[in-house]
């Protein structure tokens, strides 16, 4: 249906969450009409698609039924693709993505990477639409007790090259794979950090498209905290999620997907210009 959508830069993907318990809205979108104006608000402010979930995978979460999340997803889906944004679908079930892709989305974003759902990775393939592979050890209930790595790098490349190419060998085009190396899923803060720091190692190595998602997450409250201090809420860490975009911008990132626009679509921009500027002759 459609291949890899590309950009001369690293492009921002925006955050629409349609659901009651996001760890960084807390529901702000939860009605249907609210969510498809903010997605189309986020478009305005310079985002290049829209990401468009319907479950909660914050740590803890429990999941939501079929029914619920189809109830949830497919009229802002609907809508958004008829406004001609480019949308995405956050899911980790094949009959949320194929009813998605059948009302205009064009990727799906699976934080399971096609573990979830053993129908997902042939529906995306029948679909022929890109696809995010994210790193995934397990469901969001008890992902925190699976964050043990001794080499977090070299452990998140191997763990999702297996992905990687478990997709292609169910049929989706090596073409439209993009790698997620899954930041805040199964890992600590300093796991995070060392994942940020090797954007370009995870790049370089698993030869894929690189979607950096670091939005709001709980490493880089505990950044911004210090040593001892608490955590600021979810919603005043925009300005550190746009330094991310602006690091993962200079790596080579195929994407970042951000709750906050704005500050991002300004940083992909900037990064890009002192990378021109870099290799210009002088």
């Amino acid at each position: 249906m459609t291949g890899l959508p590309g950009w001369d830069r690293c492009a921002v993907m925006g955050v629409v969450n349609v659901t009651p318990d996001s760890f960084s809205d807390g529901g702000r979108w939860f009605d249907p009409e609210a969510a498809i104006k903010h997605g189309l608000d986020l478009v305005a402010q310079g985002a290049d698609l829209i990401d468009v979930g319907g479950e909660s995978t914050r740590p803890g979460a429990t999941r939501v039924d079929e029914a619920e999340e189809l109830r949830r997803v497919i009229p802002v889906v609907r809508e958004l693709a008829a406004e001609g944004v480019l949308v995405s679908v956050d899911t980790m079930r094949a009959s949320v993505a194929e009813r998605s892709v059948a009302m205009g989305a064009r990727l799906v974003n699976d934080v399971s990477g096609g573990r979830a759902d053993g129908r997902m990775v042939p529906t995306v393939a029948e679909a022929r639409v890109p696809f995010v592979v994210m790193h995934w050890r397990g469901q969001s209930i008890d992902m925190n007790e699976r964050a043990g790595y001794a080499d977090v790098v070299g452990e998140v490349i191997d763990e999702l090259r297996r992905s990687l190419d478990a997709a292609v060998a169910g049929g989706i085009a090596a073409d439209r794979i993009i790698a997620d190396p899954g930041l805040g899923f199964a890992k600590r803060a300093e796991h995070d950090l060392a994942l940020v720091a090797a954007a370009a190692r995870l790049r370089a190595e698993l030869g894929r498209p690189l979607l950096i998602a670091a939005s709001r997450k709980r490493f880089l409250g505990r950044v911004l905290a210090g040593p001892g201090g608490s955590p600021p809420p979810a919603r005043e860490r925009d300005a550190a999620t746009a330094a991310v975009t602006a690091l993962a911008a200079a790596a080579g990132a195929w994407a970042v997907r951000v709750h906050e626009v704005r500050a991002s679509a300004d940083a992909v921009r900037v990064a890009e210009a002192v990378a021109a500027a870099g290799a210009e002759p002088r």
